[in-house]
């Protein structure tokens, strides 16, 4: 009986074999295909992503902004678009190649990530230039995001950025918007960077050198000795800006803070301002509220908002023991650093009250000794380097005709 059966079960068994193999097969075969897909999706994602600025590329984003402008059409919403252009790009990666250039893009487009909402379209349309649709936003929505882009990059780099804003009138046209933005951005731009432009509302223009020299003017009459101080540290500012490379429009912004890297001073108490002895701890604490003091005037002016964040961190330390936010290396904007070294050259070559002016020789050796603590040991080694080349002038001794006179180093 045990033979027949085992036959009779066999038999079945060999019999439903085909069905289970076909069955196996059919499941690794859709598994294969839920492979492929995944692995094609994963693909069209990467190539529909700019590498460099982790956003969507130029037709992914013309796609993308095409289907939600439509969108908001059929529902009869509002649409805006921002364009976004980084301030001095060209000149960045010429000075610093084009590493550094798509590091500052890559910056901005993460800054800007966390601004937009998770229904808007970024994307890359330009070397320089960042786009977001924003399907159902209006003028004031879209300013908002700008403008909290253009603050927080002026006060935290690595660049600045200027932006133009148009809104859809219901037509859903992406070229038209593009074409609308980019106007405004321009007018932006050619008011001096740093700044928004909307619609029916003119970019304020670049703030005047009288607004900068009346800054500094006030800031003579405060306090003589300060303002005849900040012309000084200008010179040599411009110089080291020039000597390590930096573009005409960076050497004016150092430039104007050395001019007004003083100016929260106007707000110090004449008994601390000019006390002839050392300043004792809360008097210590008043003098350094100057550089925040400073930074709050400067940001009132229209397009001074990187001047003002050179003048706040102008008294940071190269190792992070400076003020007021113990900023270290490379966090101190460039600038900020090289009024620092400037000034403390000026400060230690002039006379003081309670103190005989140092010789260049003693002053270059104080500044050497700080590079890598309190100094760029880069600023320093251009100051230093500008110091030994230029001819010193003696302005005290002058020849029979009024002229200053050369005197050696």
């Amino acid at each position: 009986m045990s033979g027949p059966r085992d036959l009779k079960k066999d038999g079945l068994d060999w019999a439903k074999r085909p069905f289970s193999e076909s069955r196996r097969l059919r499941d690794e075969l859709r598994t294969t295909h839920a492979r492929v897909a995944a692995l094609e999706a994963e693909r069209n994602d990467y190539l529909r992503k700019d590498r460099r600025a982790g956003v969507l590329t130029l037709d992914a984003f013309r796609e993308a902004a095409a289907a939600a402008l439509r969108g908001s059409q059929r529902r009869g919403e509002s649409a805006a678009l921002v364009l976004v252009d980084i301030d001095g790009f060209r000149a960045l990666n010429g000075r610093r190649g084009s590493a550094a250039g798509d590091e500052a893009l890559a910056a901005v487009a993460g800054r800007l990530r966390e601004l937009v909402r998770g229904g808007d379209v970024l994307g890359r349309t330009g070397a320089d230039e960042l786009a977001v649709v924003m399907p159902g936003a209006n003028l004031s929505g879209a300013r908002g995001v700008a403008e909290r882009l253009v603050s927080v990059l002026e006060q935290s780099g690595p660049v600045t950025v200027s932006a133009g804003i148009a809104v859809d009138g219901g037509t859903g046209q992406l070229d038209g918007l593009m074409a609308d933005a980019a106007a405004i951005l321009e007018r932006a731009r050619l008011a001096g960077g740093g700044r928004v432009g909307a619609p029916g509302r003119l970019p304020a223009t670049e703030p005047s050198r009288g607004a900068i020299g009346a800054l500094a003017l006030a800031l003579a009459e405060r306090d003589r000795g300060t303002g005849e101080h900040a012309e000084q540290v200008v010179a040599l500012a411009g110089a080291v800006a020039r000597r390590i490379g930096l573009d005409g429009e960076d050497v004016e912004r150092i430039a104007a803070a050395a001019l007004l890297h003083d100016i929260g001073k106007v707000a110090v108490p004449d008994s601390i301002l000019t006390k002839p002895g050392a300043l004792n701890d809360d008097e210590w604490a008043v003098m350094r509220e100057h550089t925040i003091v400073g930074e709050r005037i400067l940001r009132a002016v229209p397009g001074l908002g990187p001047v003002a964040r050179m003048v706040r961190h102008g008294h940071e330390r190269f190792d992070g023991s400076g003020y007021p936010d113990g900023l270290r290396g490379e966090e101190i904007p460039l600038g900020s650093r090289i009024v620092l070294a400037c000034d403390a050259y000026d400060a230690m070559t002039s006379e003081r009250s309670y103190r005989e002016p140092l010789s260049h020789d003693e002053a270059v050796a104080e500044l050497t000794a700080g590079a890598g603590t309190q100094f760029d040991p880069r600023v320093i080694e251009a100051l230093i380097s500008y110091l030994v080349e230029r001819t010193p002038v003696d302005y005290a001794a002058r020849s029979a005709t009024g002229m200053p006179r050369a005197t050696a180093a």
